[in-house]
């Protein structure tokens, strides 16, 4: 039971590491003029992107300070999750699995 929490927590971070690689990428689509916002089957994708990933990068931005026009917001994100999954969820894990939970 308690490993398959695990598990799931860890997928659900994965996901949120591929949710936000696609909304930077569509961010550098629309700046260098690649993707138009005028399509709406753009802009709806960008807009959920956003809608998406902005809790989660709009408290790193308000920490961090600004460097002109490259956000490292989402980098800062990628950080601190792979620092949660390596020191508290796959210690977790193994010790489920060794029986210790």
């Amino acid at each position: 039971m308690v490993l398959g929490l695990l598990q799931f927590i860890d997928l659900v971070l994965n996901v949120v590491i591929f949710i936000i690689i696609g909304q930077v990428i569509m961010s550098w689509l629309l700046a260098f003029n690649i993707l138009n916002m005028s399509n709406q089957f753009v802009a709806t994708i960008a807009n959920a992107l956003y809608q998406i990933t902005e809790p989660l990068l709009r408290p790193i931005r308000s920490v961090v300070p600004n460097f002109g026009g490259l956000d490292i917001s989402p980098i800062i994100l990628f950080l601190a999750i792979y620092f949660i999954r390596l020191v508290v969820l796959y210690p977790l894990m193994r010790q489920v699995v060794m029986g210790g939970l």
